[in-house]
């Protein structure tokens, strides 16, 4: 058998498909449709009985090589792009369920993401039960008969939790469920869930798989069989297709992946040291600290604790604004992964449409601060939040 290929050549080599005229940079296929040599041709790349490319909704020369590409990061069978990360979990959720089935989720995941399952699935007969993520006993109480899908983001977004995959796989398989991670903030730079347990992983392409900001674009990555068959059909049916721009960027944006990710959990480190050296700071979440409740279990599951740090600051939300208002380097935005250092206050953006209930159930103060650190120079970061903490 051949030796299994680096994660650094995989992000370089996976999924490259060259046309006749043998160029050496990915190709970008900007059409919405395919010439059929015949009509019987063109009646079976619509019945799906043809090899070939039908319409670019679901069928696309580069989208398929950033599919090909991702699914060999994670060491996947299959994967499905899409419009963007929260489009995959979408897709994901209406190829599982149907009415009356119940998802048991992480409390501590992306807004937007509890506001899918607790609003917007929920109009379809279909209930979320929300546990803390690192607490398994409850994730097993949680369990109902009825039970198809955990949910669970690791780290966690934005205070850094971490959950022991292997043990919620574990669950997920006595209940006859499947077990869905989001490895946005990880990558499978860092981190690969599958080999953890994990069924699905999902992406929000958006962020470190692009890593520079530009574009939109999700993921799901998984086994060969009906649900990833399903997700296909999804796209053809429902429209949430990534562009072939779109999945170019983040083709490309997947060569340098390791080399950021690897380098922007470094820096994040030093800065998460320095914050928790500041008076100022009342508490720092990041999992590569010694302090971090899972630092152990972020050592196991990670090879480096992320880019995202977040802190506390003692003066609640006004202490907190005069943080992110001082800083003149960093970037004030609610966007994360980019090579570019962002800040944001989440209890007023990213978690702000969340109950106050809900808020403090996530650990979600009004004292917080969320960093997703760049590629800067540390002791620049440091002397800009310098200016607001002081």
């Amino acid at each position: 058998m051949a030796k299994q290929l680096e994660q650094s050549t995989l992000g370089v080599r996976a999924g490259t498909a060259r046309t006749k005229f043998n160029e050496h940079s990915e190709a970008l296929f900007l059409t919405s449709s395919y010439v059929f040599e015949n009509a019987a041709h063109a009646a079976a790349g619509f019945a799906g009985s043809g090899e070939g490319y039908v319409y670019s909704r679901y069928t696309n020369p580069t989208v398929t090589m950033m599919q090909e590409r991702l699914a060999a990061l994670e060491g996947a069978q299959a994967c499905v792009a899409t419009a963007s990360g929260m489009s995959a979990i979408l897709a994901t959720a209406m190829v599982l369920l149907k009415a009356g089935d119940h998802i048991v989720s992480s409390n501590a995941i992306f807004g937007a993401t509890v506001q899918l399952f607790s609003t917007l699935l929920a109009k379809f007969g279909i209930e979320t039960s929300f546990v803390p993520l690192s607490n398994i006993e409850q994730w097993q109480r949680a369990v109902r008969p009825n039970t198809r899908l955990l949910f669970l983001e690791s780290p966690s977004n934005p205070l850094g939790e971490v959950g022991d995959i292997g043990a919620i796989a574990a669950v997920a398989k006595r209940a006859g469920a499947v077990l869905a991670v989001d490895n946005a903030l990880c990558t499978p730079a860092l981190q690969r869930p599958l080999a953890l347990g994990a069924d699905f992983v999902i992406h929000s392409a958006t962020k470190y798989l692009d890593g520079q900001g530009r574009v939109l674009g999700g993921a799901v990555a998984g086994a060969k069989g009906p649900v990833m068959d399903g997700l296909v059909g999804f796209l053809r049916t429902a429209g949430p297709s990534i562009s072939p721009f779109n999945a170019w960027v983040v083709l490309k944006g997947m060569e340098t992946l390791e080399l950021r990710m690897l380098a922007q959990s470094e820096r994040a480190l030093a800065v998460a040291q320095w914050l928790e050296r500041q008076p100022q700071v009342a508490r720092v979440h990041y999992p590569g600290l010694p302090s971090h409740p899972q630092h152990a279990l972020a050592k196991r599951q990670q090879r480096a604790g992320g880019a995202v740090v977040s802190f506390d600051v003692k003066g609640g939300r006004e202490a907190a604004w005069k943080v992110i208002d001082s800083t003149r380097l960093i970037s004030i935005t609610g966007n994360l992964g980019d090579v570019k250092t962002t800040i944001t206050h989440p209890a007023t953006t990213t978690h702000g449409r969340l109950t106050p209930e809900a808020r403090a159930a996530a650990g979600i103060g009004e004292g917080l601060i969320r960093l997703a650190v760049g590629l800067e120079g540390v002791e620049d970061l440091q002397a800009d939040l310098a200016r607001g903490l002081n």
